[in-house]
């Protein structure tokens, strides 16, 4: 399974990019992440809210809380794709660092997605 690349751009022949399933899977747990409920129009819970996490105040229960969000988030959305196995937040003032374990159920291979947010820089 290969699917559109993620953010979509064209080949070098002018096609639309493809990825593949590897790097799918990774792009799909970074729009699960990076998207806030709500911004999409046709999909208004799709998302996890992430984000907002980002300018609280850096300490454990923010990584814990980003913990639950990701991985109920990630179970909502992904479920028929993958199983999530673990969930590490570490939690910086203006960074969130995020690590996904998790395994693909159609190739039963176990897998590391990493996303880093960070805040606007002043």
């Amino acid at each position: 399974m290969s699917g559109v690349d993620y953010p979509f751009q064209f080949d070098g022949r002018g096609r639309t990019g493809m990825s593949s399933a590897d790097e799918y899977i990774r792009e799909l747990i970074e729009q699960v992440l990076l998207t806030a409920p709500g911004e999409r129009v046709m999909r208004p819970t799709f998302g996890s809210g992430v984000r907002q996490l980002l300018f609280g105040a850096a300490s454990p229960e923010v990584a814990t809380a980003t913990q639950y969000l990701v991985q109920s988030s990630l179970q909502q959305w992904l479920a028929d794709l993958i199983t999530v196995e673990a969930v590490e937040v570490q939690a910086r003032e203006g960074e969130l660092s995020v690590n996904v374990r998790y395994l693909d159920r159609r190739s039963q291979a176990r897998a590391t997605a990493r996303v880093s947010l960070q805040g606007a820089s002043s």
